[in-house]
């Protein structure tokens, strides 16, 4: 099989298994929303902003090394298999035992016991980890696509059944203990076929790995510090109350960029691996990469700009009307970090993570004081803007550096990027027309709306973008 025809039969199988977790997310928030208060939302983002950065450490960027580099040396992998577990190991320890210090800073006793409990992640993830690594470098997507379904079937199920007993915030925590939990033994049981590992240990031969982690590790922590001050900073300033109407507002209106984007570069990077050598491909494969992101999350985030008023008491109940304004500005948030997603995969793909250091570097050095200043003058509404700003001008610079490793690109990319934003604004125009004439409250209206949206977005792509029968050569090609 081609790369092309894995490449789509990669898309089909993970964005089956993005939708269906997509789904099942929206559906235990939905539920989760009118059983827990936005307090014990906030303290689920406190444990997951720890285990995301202790994550940095314990992966050491061996899932990017391995597939760059295309290992299958079997005393390599065994040497990275048990240094992911010792290091996970060694998270359980900080995590367990320091979660008092946590606790004392966001001034929360109730997060002790998420956190001790939240410290299980890493032992159980990092027995499987090398094992969807290589999954991924042997592009079997439907393979890991299927088990994700499955896990985060269980996972939900716990989740709600744990909630409904009582456990607050710790139901989200046993939610996702299990799901990895079942995901690392069907990682073991399929991923054997690739690698099984013996009783061999040497760090210095895989000295190569170890260095092409040390600026994924530099780059992970800026990126971990400018995606999340505005955890830190809202957790430990204004309560975890005011942390859980922002983590629920944002989850929403980037979320379509957060599981939309990675369906993509978790598809592309072994197949630009391949590609480092020739400018001309990799240039083709990154426009395409951002002409597909534009095309599906733009007019999902302006149709939630002008329907988050009618959704947002639809589907989480009453009591979440503050997080609107928010979800307001997080939808541009949510347009700049589209276009600028793919850049980590092209850097990758080229073996430059170098440059991701220095844009994290450059742009860190922009983010904290401005963050700063607006949280202090408008509380969570100015560290929302400001997380905007920022994200503008990350885009800018990622164009920029796309242009230094892929040269001239702009011409094509605005004419490909146009399109969507104009069919948008058409889309928008019928629904505000919609509304003003017939009706805007009610599920009734609202459903119609979002019918009338995706009607003529969906037009307007099939006449001006794609036709059928490019569509039916791309099914044809997948099968």
């Amino acid at each position: 099989m081609s790369n092309q025809k894995k490449a789509i039969s990669g898309a089909k199988w993970t964005t089956i298994s993005t939708i269906v977790s997509t789904v099942l997310s929206f559906g235990q928030i939905a539920v989760l929303a009118r059983l827990l208060d936005p307090s014990s939302f906030g303290m689920v983002s406190i444990s997951t902003l720890v285990l995301s950065f202790l994550g940095i450490f314990a992966h050491f960027g061996f899932s990017n090394s391995i597939v760059y580099k295309q290992e299958s040396d079997n005393k390599i992998l065994s040497t990275i298999y048990y240094l992911n577990i010792m290091i996970g190991l060694l998270m359980f320890v900080v995590i367990y035992f320091g979660a008092p210090l946590l606790v004392m800073y966001y001034k929360e006793p109730k997060l002790l016991e998420v956190l001790r409990l939240s410290a299980f992640y890493f032992p159980i993830v990092f027995l499987g980890q090398i094992y969807n690594i290589l999954l991924e470098k042997e592009l079997r997507f439907k393979v890991i696509a299927i088990t994700d379904i499955t896990t985060a079937i269980f996972g939900t199920s716990v989740t709600i059944f744990m909630a409904y007993q009582g456990f607050e915030a710790k139901a989200l925590v046993f939610g996702l203990l299990v799901a990895q939990a079942i995901k690392m033994v069907v990682q073991n049981i399929i991923g054997r076929k690739y690698f099984s590992p013996e009783k061999y240990f040497n760090l210095k031969e895989i000295k190569e790995h170890l260095m092409f982690g040390v600026y994924n590790i530099g780059d992970s922590l800026l990126s971990f510090a400018n995606n999340n001050m505005d955890t830190i900073m809202i957790g430990g300033l204004l309560g975890v109350k005011q942390l859980g109407y922002y983590t629920i507002a944002s989850q929403l209106a980037v979320y379509p960029v957060s599981r939309i984007s990675p369906i993509i570069t978790q598809i592309t990077f072994p197949i630009m691996a391949t590609m480092k050598g020739n400018k001309e491909q990799l240039k083709g494969a990154y426009l395409k990469i951002l002409d597909f992101l534009t095309y599906v999350n733009v007019p999902l985030l302006i149709g939630l700009y002008l329907m988050c008023v009618n959704v947002i008491p639809m589907i989480y109940g009453p009591g979440w009307d503050e997080t609107i304004p928010l979800i307001k500005i997080f939808v541009f948030m949510g347009i700049f970090s589209c276009i600028s997603f793919p850049l980590s995969t092209l850097a990758y793909s080229t073996g430059r993570p170098n440059l991701l250091f220095y844009l994290n570097i450059v742009t860190a050095a922009i983010k904290f004081p401005l963050i700063y200043f607006l949280a202090t003058k408008f509380g969570v509404m100015g560290i929302a803007a400001g997380y905007c700003i920022m994200s503008f001008i990350t885009m800018s610079f990622t164009l920029m550096l796309t242009q230094y490793m892929v040269g001239d690109f702009m011409k094509r990319f605005l004419e490909n990027f146009s399109k969507p934003v104009m069919f948008s604004v058409v889309m928008a125009i019928f629904i505000l027309l919609y509304k003003h004439f017939v009706g805007d409250a009610g599920l009734v209206h609202t459903m119609i709306q979002i019918a009338i949206g995706g009607i003529i977005y969906g037009a307007l792509t099939l006449k001006y973008k794609f036709s059928f029968a490019e569509i039916k050569n791309l099914r044809g090609g997948g099968a």
